[in-house]
């Protein structure tokens, strides 16, 4: 059995750490543009008459509008994906045609455009000609456009296929989950006319979503959510906001734990593993290939020394083990060969020691529980380390 190769890939630009920390302090400084101080330990709920939402609510919406230099902000249902049906929904029809990237479409992004009955049109972003030649055709009112990639090899800059868009007169909704708060600018402040975004990706309350945009598409997010059990409540709003006063600082760090990672896995490490890359496999993580097919055992083996073997929502408040988890289906789709050799790797909150370790343990069990095929070349188990305990 031959193993697949990696592609080169192109991670997103990070945040450095001492820009993290300025834009924790300006997001405390739009809070207190927007809140008495009282009024944060304070939470209303219902459909307020004028607001048709919650004060507390709408004060978080316009402190999330401030800190990304919008015109307005609506926090929906549905996390990321209620957050992009609201936005999609509130511009679009059935049958309106949409410009999309020529890749797998994220699974429940697929169900959304399904839902809304438009009329995808399909264009490799990576391709900057073909991108300009659809988009001068006149066709399209919108686009959508991914931040984080969707391809193990795509290569397209955001901020680049935003403009090119918004210079054609084309208006764009972006996806901002895995992306927004840990990439130096979202897509509203690269240009898109709606950024949307998971509130439950940066520690935030179950459900919670969030629209960023222009007046005109916000308004009418909220003129479509009219229902009092479709509401963020304020205790909601609230919640989220005091998790995102640290986010920007655990994301910084957590990139810099997962560059170093790469560098240590890459300068052999930890035996059995054949490559690595970093990449933005939905959330930014560490690609592993290892030097045999046991990628879909793996996992299990590093929740025995304290890995997470499966996701929570790739960065919400309840994961903080490192993470020890299959490829995306979307990478998996594009190529499913990676399903037995490959596995991502996210360190969370944990130390580059820590993920090495679970790593090379796992590793070694697998070793003594699979025989290695004849023709493989023989490996020798790092001496000092004890067997692990079998179940």
């Amino acid at each position: 059995m031959s193993a697949p190769g990696l592609p080169r890939t192109y991670p997103l630009a990070t945040v450095p750490l001492e820009d993290a920390v300025a834009a924790q302090f300006r997001l405390l400084e739009c809070t207190a543009r927007h809140f008495e101080g009282a009024q944060l330990f304070e939470a209303d709920a219902g459909v307020v008459p004028g607001a048709g939402r919650p004060r507390t609510t709408a004060r978080v919406e316009a402190v999330l509008a401030d800190y990304f230099g919008a015109e307005a902000a609506a926090l929906v249902q549905g996390a990321g994906t209620g957050a992009i049906r609201s936005a999609l929904g509130a511009v679009l029809g059935p049958g309106d045609p949409l410009l999309i990237h020529r890749a797998p479409v994220y699974r429940t992004t697929a169900v959304t455009l399904r839902g809304l009955g438009v009329r995808t049109h399909e264009v490799d972003f990576n391709d900057a000609a073909a991108l300009q030649q659809a988009l001068a055709g006149g066709e399209f009112r919108y686009a959508y456009v991914q931040h984080s990639r969707q391809r193990l090899g795509d290569s397209y800059d955001p901020g680049a296929v935003l403009a090119r868009c918004r210079a054609a007169g084309v208006r764009t909704v972006a996806d901002d989950n895995y992306a927004v708060f840990r990439v130096p600018a979202s897509g509203v402040e690269l240009g898109a006319e709606a950024s949307c975004f998971s509130l439950f990706k940066l520690h935030g309350p179950e459900g919670v979503g969030a629209v960023v945009g222009s007046e005109r598409l916000v308004e009418r997010v909220h003129d479509d959510n009219y229902s009092g059990g479709g509401q963020v409540q304020g205790h909601q709003a609230l919640d989220a906001l005091r998790a995102l006063t640290h986010v920007p600082v655990m994301w910084a760090v957590q990139s810099r734990t997962g560059t170093e990672l790469a560098e240590r896995l890459a300068a052999g490490e930890v035996p059995g593993v054949a490559e690595v890359r970093l990449a933005n496999v939905q959330d930014r993580c560490v690609v592993v290939r290892l030097e045999r097919p046991v990628a879909r055992r793996l996992p299990e083996c590093a929740a025995r020394y304290g890995g997470a073997p499966y996701p929570v929502g790739a960065n919400s408040r309840y994961e903080v083990a490192p993470l020890f988890y299959r490829m995306s289906s979307s990478s998996l789709d594009e190529q499913p060969e990676l399903a037995d050799w490959t596995v991502r790797i996210n360190p969370m909150r944990a130390g580059a020691g820590l993920v090495l370790d679970i790593l090379r343990r796992a590793l070694e069990d697998l070793d003594d529980e699979t025989p290695d095929p004849p023709d493989s070349p023989d490996r020798t188990r790092r001496p000092g380390r004890p067997a692990a305990p079998k179940d």
